[in-house]
């Protein structure tokens, strides 16, 4: 399974800007399901306040309104974003209402695809949409990490295959 994350100020919506983010909600993900498996907060100075969360989320689950509080401001420290990139450890991708330059480069250098949207939508909704794009292979960034998640056991295969010269 993807590990895909949003930045979000209710757990409900994809409603903040990368840096400015109160948290991020991590969701497990696979063209059929969706699990919450962690959520990351931070406090005014940006220390992670993360917590595991097991309990598998339904499509139903019911909606928060849409909040794009715009909180936050310029200027983030390099280690406000380190921390935070940091809370995004093998996560293929983050969706935000934006990212800076500084902050889409050392995403993208840990193997994590930043997704700007237009405007907060709903989790719920992008989690269906994502899980439509896994089983359509149509979204280039999500079928390389599909298959970079399908493969991270190759090398322990071949050894296991005792490979001989």
């Amino acid at each position: 399974m993807l590990k895909v994350a949003f930045a979000t100020s209710d757990r409900a919506s994809a409603n903040e800007h990368f840096g400015a983010a109160s948290g991020f909600a991590v969701y497990a993900i696979d063209g059929e399901h969706a699990r919450l498996v962690e959520v990351a907060e931070f406090s005014e100075s940006a220390e992670p306040l993360t917590s595991a969360c097991p309990a598998p989320v339904g499509e139903e689950a019911p909606q928060a309104g849409h909040d794009n509080n715009g909180r936050g401001g310029s200027g983030h420290s390099e280690s406000r974003l380190a921390t935070k990139i940091a809370a995004l450890e093998g996560c293929a991708a983050v969706y935000c209402l934006a990212v800076g330059g500084s902050a889409a480069r050392q995403l993208l250098a840990r193997g994590i695809h930043p997704v700007r949207l237009d405007a907060a939508e709903s989790i719920d909704a992008l989690l269906i949409k994502l899980r439509a794009a896994i089983r359509e292979g149509s979204v280039p960034w999500l079928t390389t990490a599909v298959h970079r998640a399908r493969d991270s056991a190759r090398f322990e295969r071949m050894a296991a295959e005792r490979w001989e010269e």
